[in-house]
């Protein structure tokens, strides 16, 4: 028996390296077969085909071979445990049992015989094909061919066929038979217990990797039109327009036409196969971590909600493509309708894009179909991508958050849906961004171009290597925890047939939006294109000697090694001298030699383009940047006056930059970023707990190049201070002028090119944060007036500012 199976085996291998294609998923680091660790698989069906699939994934993986056996206790065992034998043809059979139950209670007895032996068991995941179930009516040949949970061979001809391209293996963590024996047993009950998990685990898998069932766009528009709310909105606007339903109707089918997408799984496909090859031609690498969250969230049923930063177009592609090569199926992605044009609007819906307008202009027939729709995408299940900040960012920053689609999902809860909502916050880098360019054009007032095919072959063009991409999942937020905490009695608000607007729901949709954009900017990824823009902002003439720029990104490099921003951040493993070298080939510095050395410096446009990078790590560097100021600026300073002075500054710019840090852990921080000084042999501190700067001046360049990373922020500090104390009271209006116009002449005295330098809503929302803290209030006149504590703040804020900026700021 064993040698016709090895026959068949080898019969079959040569079709079906011609008609399967694996794509290799794994949970985690896959352990290694030792002789008292011995590893074994445990998957769906025993079939020829899974199994050489499998063959051939633990192969890449440098894995056993699934196909042999095992001798322990010179007994022989299989190193696969199957779950279900395939379905027989012909119906009045019934398909016969596999060993997994005999096998899995052998080695389970085995493991109370050895106290040496711990044996690992690998789940492993044969999925053919990504397509989901179609509904009934919708159904397809293919579809009817090859949808069984265990197919017959005959079946699975077919699946092999014409899913055999699109196959995913995934393997998950192991599990350890010495920990399911002594804790769960060794009698029969725990081995069907432990199949019974097995089976569950693959089939929440197979649903995370294929999707629920797919609604066709017309079973999407009668399930809408029978909504109740859209009735009850049809209803109204008619007997408001004094028109006929009918009319409104047909308005509503319109809008819905517009909005909805048109999913289709072969259009998925392609566009993988060509995002595959553009990838390979465009990036470098493209870096991805934390994924092993949303494999977990998907597993566990929840719906997941992707929230990413939104830098490019590029992120549409980007993101869709690493979660199909996690595993993971294509979310619906809520798209600009500016990018509804022809052919690039038929082609996104087909990928999963639903349309949206940037303004809904009162619209209330509209608002109402939109939110439905969005509340029928939750309910069926399907995974959601959407941009709080509403469009790109041109400054490099994350926005500000636009509320209304955070708003919507709150109140798809409010409808009385019972899948728990998971926001995924994405924190997206480049390492070139193509519409950089275009971006500081609009920041300098011309005018915004519409998208069109002929911008599509124009971008097509000037195609080139931009280096590598970065995607990083940050922390999960789910919604109905945070509603738990935040509004306890959020449940009674929960109407099925009526959307509610409850008094909670705005303050409580902004604490949501904030904390999204705090966790993007947790999740940040350092990349060598952003710390050398960094760096070479902070110098006067944005110029370094080549061997001085790779001393600095080594020492900012191991600023965040050693006292890192979050948990989250990502840090390249590469050295200064690796990371420019990078830099250098893709042309984003200048490069000049003279008899002393190598200069690297930045022209006139490239210090608008790496503006844009230095500012997506900005936030990361802001905490040292104030520490290394203060020890610059003091001869002597107090560890708590230190830390007292860093946290009042960090917590001005906090809004501004979403940071996450509260006072407990910005104290944390800073002690730990002296503790690095202070082994660095750069700070000493002295028995009575006062700082101070060492004389080694070797080292006393990167203090003051890593200060001058908070300048301009102080700048603008300095400013709202100095006015706000002399001009008091006035109004909040009359502040915000006189500060942009104080910005736009510090900005051409100090050659500072920065559009978000003296953008009026930056000024506003510092401003804002000084009334946060408390160092701004109104009088009864509802005139800004300063209080007590901002003399303190003030006098910490200039101090920090050089004498020239302060002078400027006088005259």
């Amino acid at each position: 028996m064993q040698a016709l199976r090895s026959l068949c085996y080898f019969l079959l291998k040569l079709p079906l390296l011609v008609l399967v294609r694996c794509k290799i998923v794994t949970d985690s680091r896959l352990p290694n077969c030792e002789k008292n660790h011995p590893i074994f698989y445990i998957i769906r069906h025993q079939s020829a085909s899974d199994l050489l699939a499998l063959q051939n994934a633990c192969k890449k993986q440098g894995l056993p071979d699934p196909l042999e056996q095992i001798t322990i206790e010179n007994v022989k065992y299989n190193r696969v445990l199957c779950l279900d034998k395939p379905t027989p043809i012909f119906s009045w059979r019934k398909a016969s049992k596999t060993k997994a139950i005999e096998q899995g209670l052998a080695l389970l007895t085995l493991h109370t015989q050895r106290e040496d032996l711990d044996a690992q068991l690998i789940p492993a995941n044969v999925i053919w094909g990504r397509a989901p179930t179609k509904e009934k009516n919708n159904a397809n040949v293919g579809t009817l061919l090859t949808d069984q949970e265990s197919p017959s061979w005959l079946r699975k001809f077919f699946i092999v066929l014409f899913s055999g391209r699109d196959t995913l293996v995934r393997f998950s963590e192991a599990l350890s038979f010495r920990d399911i024996s002594d804790n769960h047993g060794t009698d029969e009950v725990a081995a069907h217990k432990l199949l019974r998990v097995a089976r569950f685990h693959f089939h929440r898998q197979t649903i995370a990797a294929k999707g629920p069932r797919l609604m066709h766009r017309q079973q999407m528009f009668n399930a809408l039109m029978a909504n109740p709310s859209i009735k009850r909105m049809i209803s109204d606007e008619a007997k408001s327009k004094k028109i006929s339903e009918e009319k409104v109707k047909k308005q509503a089918l319109a809008m819905m036409d517009e909005i909805a997408g048109d999913y289709s799984v072969s259009w998925v496909r392609l566009g993988e196969r060509i995002l595959h090859w553009l990838w390979g031609r465009l990036y470098s690498d493209i870096k991805v971590n934390n994924a092993q969250v949303l494999r977990k969230l998907a597993q566990d049923g929840q719906e997941i909600i992707y929230v990413p930063c939104h830098r490019s177009h590029m992120d549409y592609l980007l993101l869709s493509y690493v979660i199909l090569q996690e595993g993971l199926v294509m979310p619906r992605i809520a798209a600009g309708i500016n990018l509804n044009f022809w052919p690039a609007g038929s082609i996104f819906r087909k990928g999963g894009a639903f349309f949206i307008r940037r303004s809904f202009g009162g619209n209330r027939l509209y608002s109402t179909i939109f939110r439905e729709y969005l509340s029928l995408l939750f309910e069926r299940g399907y995974s959601v991508k959407y941009y709080t900040e509403g469009g790109r960012s041109r400054t490099g920053k994350v926005l500000p958050p636009k509320t209304g689609m955070l708003a919507m999902t709150i109140q798809s809860l409010l409808r009385g849906i019972d899948r728990p909502l998971t926001l995924v916050p994405v924190y997206l880098g480049y390492e070139h961004v193509m519409e950089v360019g275009t971006y500081h054009k609009e920041l300098n007032g011309s005018e915004k171009k519409g998208e069109s095919i002929s911008g599509v072959f124009k971008a097509i063009k000037s195609l080139r290597n931009y280096g590598n991409g970065y995607v990083n999942f940050g922390e999960p937020i789910n919604v109905n925890d945070f509603l738990n905490k935040k509004v306890p009695d959020w449940k009674d608000a929960i109407d099925p047939i009526e959307p509610q607007k409850p008094n909670w729901l705005t303050p409580t949709v902004n604490t949501l939006a904030d904390n999204v954009m705090v966790n993007i900017n947790k999740s940040v990824a350092l990349n060598g294109v952003a710390i050398i823009a960094l760096i070479l902002h902070a110098t006067k003439n944005k110029a370094l000697s080549k061997v001085e720029l790779e001393k600095q990104i080594d020492f900012f490099l191991a600023i965040q090694k050693q006292a890192p921003f979050s948990e989250q951040i990502t840090i390249p493993q590469e050295n200064g001298q690796q990371l420019l070298a990078h830099v250098i080939s893709l042309n984003k510095v200048t490069v000049t030699e003279d008899s002393f050395g190598t200069i690297i410096s930045l022209d006139d446009i490239a210090c608008l383009e790496m503006r844009y990078y230095r500012n997506n790590i900005l936030h990361a560097y802001i905490l040292p940047s104030v520490v290394f100021r203060l020890l610059e600026r003091h001869n002597k300073i107090a560890e708590t006056e230190l830390i007292s002075k860093a946290q009042s500054i960090v917590c001005l710019l906090k809004e501004e930059l979403f940071l996450y840090q509260n006072h407990e852990t910005l104290t944390k921080q800073i002690k730990q970023v002296l503790t690095v000084l202070q082994n660095m042999d750069i700070a000493q501190v002295s028995k009575a707990d006062y700082w101070s700067l060492t004389d080694n001046t070797a080292l006393l360049g990167n203090v003051r190049l890593m200060g001058e990373c908070i300048d301009e922020s102080l700048q603008r500090l300095a400013i709202i201070a100095l006015l706000s104390c002399r001009l008091a009271p006035l109004s909040k209006r009359d502040l915000e002028e006189k500060v942009v116009a104080i910005a736009k002449r510090l900005s051409v005295l100090n050659n500072i090119n920065a559009p978000e330098f003296i953008d009026k809503k930056a000024q506003a929302t510092l401003i804002a944060s000084m009334r946060e803290q408390g160092y701004i209030t109104l009088n009864d006149d509802g005139l800004l007036i300063t209080t007590s504590e901002m003399e303190e703040v003030k006098n910490t804020i200039i101090n920090l500012v050089d004498i020239e900026v302060l002078q400027s700021i006088a005259r």
